[in-house]
């Protein structure tokens, strides 16, 4: 079955028997109540065995699952009246960066994400989330009118990375990304960034400078993909295992380390399994930190992003001896 992960087989086949027991029930008026009953008690037990000792790769596997959510997706159970804008003004529009102004919870917003697509196709026109400079520099034209009407900034980021192609690299992709860091850095408006998916690299960190970081549960954000980390280190992409355990880059180990402020629970077996559930949980928790930044100047949102970041991570002052 397409999107079938290894180690959730098990299950499936357990689920799968399940229903061709209830179909029987309903076909052949044959009462499997009993054996049923049992089996879906066995089967919730091993739910919680394989999933609640995830294994940082496996967490990776989940997060680029293809029936997980999109931005769209969140965006359309989220927001109201969501208007998308496309282009940069610049060069032409990226369908890898979607980005709009909508309601949440009936106040103005703008909403900005990396989209990936639902099948090959889509895939395709959508460069599989990894934007072009244009997307970059469009997400940036929308948070700079955000920036001048007072609009809160919703950034949804998801995406293996930025495009690194020779087209990509000759329209400026390295200047586009550091551009919006620095202008995500200066905006007075409250920035809340979602990492939904697969975060990777300079490609996710431009849409992720935010007052406030959160991620889902089974998501990861990481300065280089397993595999690449693999195959730099070890010479051997097939190491990626291995490398997601060393790299720190679930949820988890990013709360403890304090780059994440906040995990937004997913339901068991990941967000594409329950859909509803996932956008309650995430719906509730960005209502909680935009409150709390609404209650913020335009100076002190500055303030707060800057001592977010300038807190991560440890340094000591070095003074050359004499």
């Amino acid at each position: 079955m397409a999107g079938e992960l290894s180690f959730e087989k098990p299950l499936l086949e357990l689920n799968r028997k399940i229903e061709e027991l209830r179909r029987f029930t309903e076909e052949k008026d044959i009462d499997f109540t009993d054996e049923i009953v049992k089996l879906e008690a066995r089967a919730k037990a091993l739910a919680q065995e394989i999933y609640g000792n995830l294994t940082p790769w496996q967490r990776v596997q989940l997060a680029r699952h293809p029936e997980r959510p999109t931005t769209l997706d969140f965006i359309n159970a989220l927001f109201t009246d969501f208007i998308e804008l496309h282009g940069d003004r610049l060069y032409g529009d990226d369908a890898a960066i979607v980005a709009g102004i909508a309601k949440f919870n009936e106040q103005p917003v703008t909403v900005i994400g990396h989209q990936k697509g639902k099948d090959t196709k889509e895939n395709i026109a959508r460069n599989f989330g990894m934007p072009h400079p244009e997307g970059y520099r469009k997400a940036l034209r929308l948070m700079q009118q955000a920036d001048k009407f007072n609009r809160p900034i919703i950034c949804f980021i998801n995406t293996p990375g930025a495009y690194p192609g020779k087209a990509a690299e000759e329209r400026g992709q390295s200047e586009a990304i550091a551009r919006n860091l620095r202008e995500m850095a200066s905006f007075g408006v409250p920035i809340i960034c979602i990492v939904t998916g697969e975060g990777g690299s300079g490609g996710a960190l431009a849409l992720g400078i935010g007052n406030r970081l959160l991620m889902l549960e089974n998501a990861f954000y990481s300065v280089i993909s397993p595999e690449g980390a693999a195959a730099l280190l070890w010479k051997d992409a097939s190491q990626a295992q291995r490398a997601a355990e060393s790299l720190k880059i679930t949820a988890q180990d990013l709360f403890e380390l304090g780059v994440v402020d906040e995990i937004v629970p997913e339901p068991i077996g990941g967000a594409h399994r329950n859909f509803a559930e996932t956008v309650t949980g995430l719906r509730s928790v960005l209502l909680k930190h935009l409150d709390a930044l609404k209650t913020m100047s335009r100076e002190e949102l500055v303030v707060d992003r800057y001592h977010k970041y300038k807190a991560i991570g440890r340094y000591a002052a070095f003074t050359e001896s004499v």
